[in-house]
């Protein structure tokens, strides 16, 4: 158990999600068949149309259901299925996306100040499209993560209403977490990503920033996907911009990680770790976070990669793979789990 809450520590370390007071609570739910990550698109509305939004694609619920056709909540209702589904789920770290959350920002509200008396960590997904109430900066281990689209010319045209100009004002009071998805259009003038971390490193409301790559589905022939050559000169490239610009936390080893995904969901650390709930608070997004049937071979998550790098850790004195230990106990999470679901359906009912 003490290997186990070390190599739990390191890796949430690595991707900066959770504190030293959560390591034995996140190690104890994988070894008990829970996993310590939960994300909720808590409503089916964006005011967006930001082309490749994962969300929105077809196939995404995994049938000919797509996302703003699901029934989603309102009011108490909301509150009390997304409390609801923490309870249940006892996660170490919850993220709240969409759809835009900020669409249902008055229950936001009431769900964020819930999940802070549970000593849950908290990401909020956002375009920021809207002002985010002043109040929410004071709220405990919340991380508010804006997603950015390159530079000015290029975000406002695919995210507009949620310009720039709109961003820099409805963050004002925060600290976040600019997050910028790498399309091929941005790597095709030299330049371009260093022009961007230059931008958001010196804002004073930046906290960190992250950068993913694109992440197609099995059989997507869109323009956005980097070929591997690009693929390569970027991580390269991010490798000298990470010295440069401090604030770019993606770890050395995650940034290499992006050149050797995982081959598939089963191998997948954050896809075996996090359950990913809809706007509908019952249906579950499958196999990870994007849905439908992601192309792990060009996958770019920053959540994956930070992972799989931990999982190639050797753990000194030892030299045993952090992995191996991380496989292990997901497997006794499984049994487990397994135990459990035998045991509620012996238990005799009473009426």
């Amino acid at each position: 158990m003490q290997v186990c809450s070390c190599l739990y520590f390191h890796l949430c370390s690595n991707l900066r999600i959770v504190k030293k007071r959560d390591v034995v609570r996140g190690w104890g739910s994988i070894l008990a068949g829970r996993t310590p990550f939960l994300s909720i698109e808590i409503t089916k509305e964006c005011p967006l149309t930001c082309p490749g939004c994962y969300a929105y694609n077809e196939g995404h619920l995994g049938g000919e259901t797509l996302l703003r056709q699901v029934s989603d909540y309102r009011g108490k209702e909301l509150v009390d299925g997304v409390i609801g589904l923490i309870d249940a789920h006892r996660p170490v770290h919850v993220s709240l996306v969409g759809g835009e959350p900020l669409v249902r920002f008055k229950e936001l509200g009431e769900i964020l100040h819930l999940i802070e008396k549970r000593g849950i960590y908290i990401q909020l997904v956002t375009s920021a499209v809207r002002p985010i109430p002043v109040e929410w900066a004071k709220t405990r281990d919340l991380d508010i993560v804006v997603s950015i689209d390159g530079l000015p010319a290029e975000h406002d045209m695919r995210r507009k209403p949620a310009t720039y100009e709109r961003i820099l004002q409805n963050i004002k009071g925060h600290l976040i977490t600019p997050h910028c998805t790498i399309t091929r259009q941005m790597t095709q003038r030299p330049g371009y990503l260093r022009e961007f971390l230059a931008f958001w490193s010196t804002q004073k409301e930046t906290r960190k920033i992250w950068m993913s790559i694109f992440t197609p589905q099995i059989g997507e022939t869109s323009y956005e996907i980097l070929p591997w050559d690009v693929r390569r000169r970027v991580v390269e490239e991010l490798l000298v911009l990470r010295e440069e610009f401090p604030k770019l936390a993606v770890p050395q080893k995650a940034l290499k990680a992006y050149l050797n995904p995982p081959s598939d969901p089963s191998r997948c650390i954050f896809a075996r770790t996090t359950t990913t709930i809809t706007a509908d608070l019952r249906r579950h997004v499958t196999p990870c976070q994007f849905g439908g049937n992601p192309d792990c071979s060009q996958c770019g998550c920053v959540a994956t990669a930070g992972l799989e790098a931990v999982a190639a850790y050797r753990l000194p004195g030892i030299g045993i793979r952090a992995g191996s230990i991380c496989e292990a106990s997901l497997k006794v999470g499984s049994l487990m789990r397994r135990l459990r679901s035998v045991a509620q359906r012996d238990t005799p009912r009473t009426r």
